[in-house]
């Protein structure tokens, strides 16, 4: 469950990224974030997973109370929020295997349990057969999938895109796509920011619009284009 009760970002430059953001999504719920450039979307994914910090208004990611989140539990809210970014960010010099693996590692898992659940991702992922590929021997899409893998390995209760298929070609796009709705009907939430139209109102999802840092519309099986 993700909830966000009169959140507001302002950066020192005085830019407002969010203004009065009021937001609550269920656990399991599949959710698109639209809206243009500079929207304040990609603001309001990075608060959820720390890497920024609202100026005002509550925030609560699962169990986590952000106000009262201290630096020494980022990590333990890091396990429950996966995270997939638009260009992979995959460490060149390892493996598909161990880009995944190094997720668990990090974590204190041990190596027999590491082997077992990499295995599981792989193969959820289509990956099975290029563990040992590195990637830049992977083209785009399967770095994608290399990504998720990575973001769902520790078996997040939540699953943050931020324009997932942004580099992709449409085919690869819906594939991946295709993959995160399987994901979501394991009962992981996912909330996929992206500008891609055609996805939005092809497959149809509650859709959240924010334009200007506001809160402009929230409905459900919404398209993307549509006007109000």
């Amino acid at each position: 469950m993700i909830q966000l009760t009169n959140v507001s970002k302002r950066y020192e430059n005085g830019v407002v990224a969010l203004n009065d953001i009021n937001l609550r999504i269920e656990q399991g719920e599949f959710a698109y974030l639209v809206g243009p450039s500079g929207s304040g979307k990609s603001t309001l994914m990075k608060i959820l997973y720390r890497e920024e910090i609202q100026t005002q208004g509550k925030v609560v990611v699962g169990k986590y109370h952000l106000n009262r989140l201290k630096p020494k539990d980022v990590p333990m809210l890091r396990r429950q929020v996966g995270v997939i970014f638009q260009d992979f960010k995959l460490l060149p010099s390892l493996t598909a295997y161990e880009n995944v693996a190094y997720a668990m590692e990090v974590t204190g898992k041990s190596r027999k349990e590491i082997k077992k659940r990499v295995k599981e991702v792989m193969e959820l992922v289509g990956l099975r057969t290029k563990v040992n590929q590195f990637p830049k021997e992977l083209s785009g899409g399967e770095q994608q999938r290399v990504s998720i893998a990575r973001a769902i390995v520790n078996h997040p209760r939540i699953l943050v895109a931020d324009e997932p298929t942004g580099n992709l070609d449409p085919e690869n796009a819906i594939e991946i796509f295709r993959l995160l709705e399987r994901i979501n009907q394991n009962g992981t939430t996912v909330l996929m920011g992206t500008h891609n139209d055609h996805l939005v109102n092809e497959f149809k999802h509650r859709l959240i619009r924010l334009e200007k840092g506001n809160l402009v519309r929230d409905e459900y099986e919404g398209e993307y284009n549509e006007k109000h």
